[in-house]
């Protein structure tokens, strides 16, 4: 992004695009066929593309910096404010002390939801930076000059004549996993190339407020889930969950040696999932419970793992089992049907739900064997509230 011959091709998911055949480089070819091919279908210039090339994205959203003259970028097909109202629910984020709604009017690309949440993070860092990093004891075993701690009697046998003694200690300090996850996404996130001037140095701030007091370790997204929890550290959920969505949706480049851009994509099915599961978790009625990707063991070898199961309580048997699709097809497709009634058949449930963001131009409403199987609408292009809650009514109806 910093160079001044940049070429930045512009897309929306599952669209398709053609340019001429001088627009893409052999080289930026190989790159979006190796490495991105998940993301983006690249037909070479041909007599069925009239000799032009054409490129389709696919259910992924982002920025692709291909080299240092090429990048992609993929724009939602989604409004960006419900983007945002996916991701409070897709990763638990609807709480009173963070709200991703303040101040959208300006949100309209993937530039700015991109830049909004990496500031909203540094800006919290700084916060807690202010009132002091959280703090754990750490074991630590050392050579010192004095004695701290417990003496390691055996070592010091050993050598006798060493004068440093070899003592384990346990230590106040900063420089845990908790804040590691923050220094490293901080890191992650200064060198995208993403971030406009103005966040770039909100983040710079950031992470210069934790060097030297916290060092820099390596983490994924599944460091971020499931830590605890308490009363000196309860902001960092917050903290944790954001890292969590850069570190899933932040990729490591294709180029050798230090880059200067990263790629940025985020996988739109699987957020939707995610969105779909929290808010039904949320909004369902009291005596129904939900589970995701409940593993129904079929033998040794063979299980499935439907995306949502939704159970009475009262006697915990499944009522529907649900599969989320992000996708715009006309009618149902023939694998997605095998396979939402293989889910039902196994778990001995009555209905199975395919659930679209679109509605089909032929919806799916039958019974297949003692299966009722209908094609359903959770939308993404209105208000998410008023969405859910029309899902909820053609679900129950």
């Amino acid at each position: 992004m910093n160079s001044a011959n940049l070429q930045i091709i512009e897309i929306t998911e599952y669209e398709t695009k053609y340019f001429p055949n001088d627009k893409i480089s052999k080289e930026v070819e190989i790159i979006l066929c190796e490495k991105y091919e998940n993301q983006v279908d690249l037909d070479s210039p041909s007599y069925k593309t009239r000799d032009q090339w054409k490129l389709t994205a696919k259910g992924w959203v982002g920025y692709i910096p291909v080299n240092a003259d090429f990048a992609l970028k993929i724009n939602p097909k989604v409004p960006i404010k419900n983007l945002f109202g996916m991701l409070e629910y897709a990763y638990n984020l609807k709480e009173k002390s963070f709200k991703f709604l303040d101040g959208l009017m300006n949100c309209e690309s993937v530039d700015d939801f991109y830049n909004q949440l990496a500031e909203s993070l540094a800006e919290k860092i700084i916060e807690r930076c202010r009132k002091g990093l959280y703090r754990s004891y750490i074991s630590k075993t050392e050579k010192l000059t004095y004695v701290r701690g417990r003496l390691k009697i055996p070592e010091i046998i050993k050598k006798p004549w060493d004068v440093k003694l070899q003592c384990t200690f346990q230590e106040h300090s900063a420089d845990i996993i908790d804040n590691q996850i923050l220094f490293w996404t901080l890191f992650h996130i200064g060198h995208s190339g993403y971030c406009s001037e103005k966040v770039s140095q909100i983040v710079r701030k950031a992470y210069h407020a934790m060097q030297g007091i916290v060092s820099l370790q390596p983490c994924t997204s599944k460091d971020c889930i499931e830590r605890n929890y308490h009363r000196l550290n309860n902001d960092y959920y917050t903290l944790h969950q954001l890292c969590r969505f850069f570190l899933d949706n932040s990729i490591p480049s294709h180029e050798k040696g230090k880059n200067t851009s990263l790629p940025f994509l985020v996988n739109m099915e699987k957020l939707y999932e995610m969105f779909v599961a929290e808010w039904l978790k949320e909004n369902l009625p009291p005596d129904l419970k939900l589970e995701t990707q409940e593993k129904i063991v079929i033998n040794k070898n063979i299980y499935f793992k439907p995306d949502l199961i939704i159970y009475d309580k009262t006697d915990f048997t499944p009522k529907y089992i649900l599969d989320t699709k992000y996708k715009n097809p006309d009618n149902i497709a023939n694998d997605d049907l095998y396979q939402v009634v293989t889910y039902a058949l196994s778990k001995h449930c009555p209905e199975a739900v395919l659930v679209y963001p679109t509605e089909l131009n032929n919806s799916f409403n039958q019974y297949i064997r003692d299966i009722k199987v209908r094609s359903l609408t959770f939308s993404l292009n209105e208000n998410l509230e008023d969405a859910g809650k029309a899902f909820l009514k053609q679900l129950f109806s």
